[in-house]
This record gives structure tokens, C-alpha cells and sequence, in this order.
């Protein structure tokens, strides 16, 4: 690292550099404000761009005062993900400037990244963020869903689920705001711009401006809020106040990150996002147990061969149960449905529901439950519905339809997992952004949604495609953490054959691309999203799915081209799983084995069936075959994928 001082007594600038030396960072700070650039083994990728704090005293940047650089080398425990650790190797600057505010920069080989940390108290009206790329490249973001450039309030509504668009920089909306991560084809790299530790502050969101600069913009603090939305279990702001986040003393904004890789497998490997998050608050989590779900949304309860009427009753639900216990399956969800529509009161359950009983009768049956909340029923008496359910028996929530991320509602994600922590509740967030780094804080937010997921297909246009989607989101998507994307459908449409059918949905691909898909996405607490009749009727298939981990000692990218493949290997303990999906081209992958485990191997796999390309359920099934070769060939039907799961006989 080095450090210049210019002419000038008020200008300094600073060298920051990666540790392999490859990526570099000249830092400009004067009384106009802080710049910086970014040069990839010499080329230049990022052309100085303003970053900033504007507070509602007039104050923005000064000139920076004292300055410290430091080098940092440990290891990050990754509880519940695709590695046990992480390595979190960089170089460090941390520059004070004369307003009293830190800005702390950090050079990965993996990418860059800065946040500032509040000296004083202090409210701020604003962020400035600027990405002045060197040259026009393609941008690839998914806009909000909601569109009105004059009211801020439809702009910042979102789920976070929309599909993606790709444009140059310059052709970007100047209004429509686009949500991270975002993703920038430079050529000899793909740079990912997203953030991490969200807890003061709210999401950042960008803008176009007619060139190749993108913007920041962030949705200001709700003033006024009211009760509404879907089954009036949100919380629709009416009114904003002038400023965006007020900060305490140490309170840190959250951390800009612009993730550099030179291979796609690189990007699908980066861990930025994990190792920015605030580290772990949480002393003990044992406690905590990730796996399978059973869920019930998707086929809406539609079970079949049974001597009872299926619904949102008890019968249905021990059935649920039964069949997580007979396929060592770890959890059962009670979905929207078991609390009285339209009360937003988690104490009115439904009369065909004895919760009490099911939690018992899965209890005994080593199931654990866990029940779905609205947010403004569970936000609003949060800690009695904690403890009450927690002694009742029930493990979890799956908290939805937040669809907000400013500073009122990212507070609530840290009250509302610091909470389900107290009393050893499991958390997956749905109708939110992406954990941003919150599952470091709290290693029992197992899951967020944030994804154009499976679910979508319940009423998507038949011209959707799905398929193109899956091999863009482990690129973009899945580098702001796990994904509640919800795979796992038993009715499989070929290219041309996807239709949206509500109440018995389908998939766009085959049967192994459903499969594949619990390796290539990270899902901690991963749903089984079709009902358990289905899975029954191919047991064999079942079994092997309900087997697969959900967290790992260590992941490895394959192979990878952004939006056509990809190829994951996941190992656990001694075994190694590696599933592969494709787009709607089919392909033959050539996969080194050797490169994994030492052979011969007992070799259980799951490929597209020989007719796969027009009837997608079809698959072959072989299990635990004696393999010795070092290299296994497997084709992909169009919109395919397979599964290995791999043991050294040595």
C-alpha cells in the first residue's frame, strides 16, 4: 500500500491495492469530496466516482484529517452455507476526515468495498453514490415491479422479485429504480455491485443517467405509516420525513461493494457479501438446525388417496407431517392460512387447526414446525408471539410481505432475528431483499427470499422464461446470500409446454434441472415445494431428494458461463454432490472427478431421461454404482440439469 500527498495541503490521495496486487484503487479526498477508481491488473474500470454523506446541517465531506492502513488475515466461521469458513484477507484504509465521519476502504482479490462509520450523531439527508464506469458495458438489474417517478412511495413498495433487464449503461431508466445486486459485463471481468449490513440504513437502489455513470438513490424514513396491504398484514407508509437514516455514535452505513471477477466461476464463488456482514451476535447456535421443508402454498394442499377432505385442517397437516417423518424431511410450514384471514392477529387460529396437538404429534415424530406471520401481525406484538409459540413447541416463522427496505424496516430484520434468537426460533424472511449479510449477525436467519422463485410460476405468463432466469440468478441473485427459491416441482414442462395452473403448478425444464437445483442455489432451509402425494408416488426419487444436505464444508464452482450453465460441487464430510443445470440449449459436460475425491467411487446419479427434451419428468435413476473411471460425461436435455453424489471406495 502506498500513500501519495499531493501539492496541495487539502489533497491527498492514497494507493489501495488487493492483496495479489491485481486489483487497485487510487482515493482522492479534498473539501469537494471523496473519489475513487478502480484498475483490474492495470485496465480501468471504474472512473473517479463520488461517494459521500450529505447531513441535514448543510456538512458534507471534508478533507480527510488522519489516516491508518492496516492489513487484515483471520478466518470468518460460515455456519449454515456452502463453506464451514471463509478466509477474509485484504488490505485496509481507514481515513478520518474533518467533519468526524471514518471512511473505511477495503481491496480484496475478490473486489472492493467501503462504508462509512459516524463519529457523532447525526442525521443524514442523503448518500451519494456514484459507479462512473470507463466504458458503455452491458448492465444486467431487475427494476422494482412498481413504477411512478412521482411518488416514492409506489417506487420503494417492492418484494425484490422481478426478472432481469440488459442494456448498456447509458440506455438505464433515469426514474425506474433497479434493486441489487446488479451485474456489469466489462470483458475481461464481470463486476457485481451490491452491499452488505443493512441495519441503520436503508437498501441502496440505482438509477440510470443517459451515460455510463449509474447512480444511488434510497427510499427516506416513513413519517406516517397504516395498516393495509395484503389481508391487512403490511404496512403502507403514507408520509416520508426529510432524511434517510439518523446515525448514533459508531453506527456504520452499510458496506458499497463492487465484487471483480475474471471467470464467471469466480463471480459464483465470491463471498463478499457474507464476510461484510456485522459479525456474529449470537453466543450459542447450536441450536439452530437448518434442513428440508415441507411446504404447502405451492400445491395448495392438494393431497390425494387419502379419506379426508385436504385443506388448511388438522388431518391434512399430520399428513404433512407423517410424510416428513417417513423421508427424514426436518420440517413441516404451516403457510398463510392457520391465523384468521384479515384479524393480523397470530393468537386467532383457525378453528380446524389445534396447533398445540400438531406441534406435539410432530414432536414426536422428530418434525419440527414452523408457521408463517404477516408482518404487521408479527412485528407489532413481536415478543409475546415469540415466546408463546416457542413454548408451545413450534421451531420458526416465515415472515412475509414486508416489502420495504428503509431504515424503519431493515431495523426491524436485526429486532426480529435478535428476538426469534432469544427464544431459539428460526427465521426465513420472505417478501424481502437479500440478507445483505444478516445471516453472519444472526446464523438463525436461515433464509430470504428476494428472487423471482418457483412460486412465480403459479400465474406467470406462459411466454415466461423460467429456465433463462435459473442461469442468471446464481450470477447475480445468489451473491447476496441464500434464496428461499422454493424447487422442487414434480409436474416438469419442456420448452413450449409451461402453462400457469394455480392450484396444481408446474415447472419450466426437466425433472433433474428441479433436482440440480438444490446444489447449484444456496437454501439453508430448503423447501420441497409440491405436495407429499406427489413424492409418494416415486419414492426412490423422493428418498434421494429428502437426502441432500442443506449446508456444507466446502463448495466449488466447476464450470460456468453466465446465463447458458453452470456446474456445483458441494461436499459434506466425505461425500461430494454435483448438480449442473443448463439453459434451454442442450449440452454435454465432461466432468474431472479426480479433481474432487480419489476413485473408484460408489456413484448415485439422476439424469435427464432419454426423452427428457419433450416429456421433461423423465429421468434415470441409478443408484450407488461402483465407477472408476476419472472423468463422468453427462448430456443435458434443453432446460436439463443432473445430480452426482460421489464416495471414494479407497
Amino acid at each position: 500500500m502506498t500513500i501519495a500527498l499531493t501539492a496541495s495541503a487539502r489533497v491527498r490521495t492514497f494507493t489501495l491495492a488487493s492483496p495479489d496486487g491485481r486489483l487497485v484503487s487510487t482515493i482522492r479526498t479534498d473539501k469537494g469530496g471523496i473519489f475513487y477508481d478502480l484498475r483490474l491488473d492495470g485496465r480501468l474500470i471504474l472512473e473517479p466516482s463520488e461517494i459521500g454523506l450529505v447531513m441535514m446541517d448543510g456538512k458534507g465531506n471534508c478533507e480527510a484529517e488522519t489516516m491508518k492502513p492496516q492489513t487484515v488475515d483471520g478466518v470468518v466461521p460460515s455456519p449454515f452455507s456452502g463453506q464451514d469458513t471463509l478466509y477474509n484477507r485484504c488490505n485496509e484504509l481507514y481515513l478520518r476526515l474533518r467533519n468526524g465521519l471514518i471512511v473505511i476502504f477495503r481491496a480484496y482479490n475478490e473486489g472492493f468495498a467501503y462504508h462509512f462509520r459516524a463519529g457523532n450523531v447525526c442525521t443524514v439527508k442523503s448518500e451519494t453514490v456514484k459507479y462512473r464506469f470507463a466504458e458503455d458495458w452491458n448492465l444486467t438489474a431487475a427494476y422494482t415491479r412498481h413504477f411512478n417517478p412521482t411518488d416514492e412511495n409506489v417506487q420503494y413498495g417492492t418484494s425484490f422479485e422481478n426478472t432481469y433487464t440488459t442494456l448498456p449503461l447509458s440506455q438505464f431508466d433515469l426514474h425506474h429504480p433497479v434493486f441489487l445486486p446488479v451485474l456489469v459485463d466489462a470483458g475481461v471481468a464481470k463486476i457485481a455491485l451490491t452491499e452488505s449490513y443493512l441495519e441503520n440504513f436503508p437498501g441502496l437502489y440505482l438509477k440510470g443517467t443517459g451515460t455510463r455513470t449509474v447512480v444511488g438513490d434510497q427510499p427516506r424514513v416513513p413519517d406516517s405509516v397504516y395498516q393495509g396491504g395484503h389481508n391487512m398484514l403490511q404496512e403502507r407508509v403514507v408520509t416520508r420525513k426529510d432524511h434517510i437514516a439518523t446515525l448514533k455514535k459508531g453506527d456504520e452505513t452499510p458496506w458499497r461493494i463492487l465484487m471483480v471477477a475474471r471467470t464467471d466461476a469466480e463471480l459464483a464463488s465470491n463471498n463478499l457479501t457474507y464476510l461484510l456482514g456485522a459479525p456474529c451476535r449470537m453466543p450459542d447456535y447450536s441450536w439452530v438446525k437448518p434442513g428440508k421443508v415441507a411446504w404447502d402454498w405451492w400445491n395448495w394442499w392438494n393431497i390425494s388417496g387419502v379419506d379426508f377432505e385436504a385443506g388448511i385442517n388438522n388431518d391434512t397437516y399430520k399428513y404433512y407431517i407423517d410424510f416428513a417423518a417417513k423421508y427424514g424431511i426436518e420440517y413441516v410450514i404451516l403457510d398463510e392460512g392457520w391465523a384468521v384471514t384479515l384479524q393480523a392477529d397470530l393468537f386467532q387460529v383457525v378453528p380446524d387447526i389445534d396447533l398445540p396437538m400438531l406441534a406435539q404429534y410432530a414432536e414426536e415424530r422428530g418434525v419440527r414446525l414452523i408457521l408463517w406471520a404477516g408482518y404487521y401481525a408479527f412485528q407489532r406484538d413481536m415478543e409475546r408471539v415469540c415466546r408463546h409459540y416457542s413454548e408451545m413447541g413450534i421451531k420458526g416463522f416465515k415472515v412475509d410481505f414486508m416489502d420495504r427496505d428503509d431504515a424503519l424496516m431493515n431495523r426491524f430484520y436485526y429486532e426480529a432475528a435478535a428476538m426469534c434468537a432469544k427464544y431459539h426460533l428460526v427465521v426465513d424472511f420472505h417478501g424481502a431483499h437479500m440478507p445483505a449479510g444478516i445471516n453472519r449477525t444472526y446464523p438463525n436467519v436461515l433464509n430470504f427470499e428476494g428472487v423471482f422463485g418457483l412460486e412465480n410460476l403459479k400465474g406467470s405468463a406462459s411466454s415466461h422464461d423460467q429456465i433463462s432466469y435459473d442461469l442468471q440468478i446464481p450470477f447475480i441473485r445468489a451473491l447476496g446470500g441464500p434464496m428461499d427459491y422454493t424447487p422442487g416441482a414434480m409436474r416438469n414442462g419442456a420448452k413450449g409446454f409451461y402453462q400457469p395452473i394455480w392450484c396444481e403448478p408446474m415447472s419450466q425444464g426437466t425433472r433433474c434441472h428441479q433436482l440440480a437445483l438444490y446444489l447449484v442455489l444456496d437454501q439453508p432451509l430448503a423447501m420441497l415445494c409440491d405436495a407429499p402425494s406427489d413424492y409418494m408416488r416415486e419414492p426412490e426419487y423422493t428418498r434421494l431428494l429428502a437426502s441432500i444436505p442443506t449446508v456444507w464444508d466446502e463448495t466449488r464452482i466447476l464450470q460456468a458461463k453466465y446465463g447458458h450453465y453452470i456446474v456445483t460441487a458441494r461436499r459434506k464430510g466425505d461425500v461430494w454432490y454435483v448438480g449442473g443445470i443448463t439453459d434451454w440449449t442442450a449440452r454435454d459436460i465432461e466432468i474431472d472427478l479426480s479433481a474432487l475425491t480419489n476413485g473408484p467411487y460408489k456413484i448415485t446419479m439422476c439424469l435427464d431421461g432419454k426423452n427428457a427434451h419433450r416429456k421433461a419428468s423423465d429421468y434415470k435413476l441409478s443408484m450407488n454404482q461402483l465407477f472408476h473411471e476419472n472423468s463422468f460425461k453427462v448430456h443435458l436435455a434443453p432446460g436439463g440439469g443432473f445430480f452426482l453424489r460421489l464416495e471414494s471406495t479407497k
